[in-house]
């Protein structure tokens, strides 16, 4: 059975491991990017590289966008000339950017009405996860789409439909609001620990295993102690993500007080000029806030 061909939109941090594994699964794939030697770097593997999004996007039967939020996305598939207008008849959209539930139905509906199918499709696992093909894949849509995309998602990760169209950035809000909250409190904690005189490493250890063991602590922890601040995911994208959060809480008539706080701190770690380091950062607004505490005497690598 021959492969569908696939459009990739937006090869950056994540985009560009994605790409190569499905480029590894023999799917036929042409990858745009904004920034045009992104894209460039994927040709050795076997992309064909548009100009355009619509260029990228021409006769691909599956388009998939991987920015970096919502007006972007809307931007790359809707604007005159986007990459929808591009795309096979009967073609299915995956976006897996983290975007607002609201504008994902949105985008749902336009497509809907060019008779194309969407799937909103967000994504946890870092990097790590997109280069290993390991990523936990959220999706909402309908399940004929859903089965349409299952294949793509295959060579990715893990998906699992969890809905109906922007069901799958409630989820990915849900997931977001977990690390984002679990990544402040672990860097709490370890500077806790460094500054009643312990060993944070050693403390660390101590919880591997117990009830407050988490990823977060062993893989975030540990480069909180390696003070290694370079991006994996940044603490802007973070903090867009705490932003959609409490506005989906808001229209929703909830207060989630403690996703409050947790935003705040995020916000002021981009005050101060941090946004683009890995969102482990809000260990360094933490030390700011409580000089001279610091996390070990390790120098910070930041790029």
């Amino acid at each position: 059975m021959m492969k569908p061909r696939l459009a990739f939109l937006g090869t950056g941090l994540m985009g560009a491991p994605m790409t190569l594994n499905l480029l590894k699964a023999e799917f036929p794939l042409a990858a745009w990017n904004r920034t045009r030697a992104k894209a460039d770097a994927l040709a050795p593997a076997g992309a064909r590289v548009g100009a355009t999004p619509a260029e990228a996007a021409k006769g691909a039967e599956v388009a998939i966008t991987m920015l970096e939020g919502g007006a972007a996305v809307q931007q790359v598939l809707l604007a005159d000339g986007g990459a929808a207008a591009a795309l096979a008849p009967g073609a299915l959209v995956i976006d897996m950017s983290s975007i607002e539930p609201a504008r994902a139905r949105e985008i749902g509906a336009e497509l809907g009405s060019r008779g194309i199918g969407f799937v909103d499709a967000p994504v946890s696992g870092g990097t790590v996860g997109a280069r290993d093909g390991s990523l936990a894949i959220m999706a909402g849509g309908s399940p004929e789409d859903f089965a349409r995309a299952a294949p793509v998602f295959a060579a990715m990760g893990r998906a699992t439909r969890v809905g109906p169209v922007g069901a799958g950035q409630v989820a990915k809000l849900c997931n977001q609001a977990i690390v984002a909250t679990t990544v402040a409190v672990v860097a709490e904690a370890l500077l806790l620990a460094a500054s009643a005189g312990l060993d944070p490493a050693a403390v660390r250890d101590a919880l591997r295993g117990g009830s407050a063991d988490s990823k977060i602590l062993q893989n975030q922890g540990g480069r909180m102690l390696a003070r290694d601040f370079r991006p994996t995911g940044t603490a802007k994208i973070v903090h867009k993500d705490c932003a959609n959060i409490l506005a989906e809480a808001r229209a929703l008539g909830l207060t989630l007080p403690v996703a409050e706080r947790v935003a705040a701190l995020y916000a002021e770690t981009l005050q101060d000029g941090m946004g683009d380091l890995d969102h482990i950062a809000v260990l360094l607004e933490l030390e700011r806030r409580n000089p001279p505490r610091r996390l070990g005497d390790r120098p910070d690598q930041l790029r």
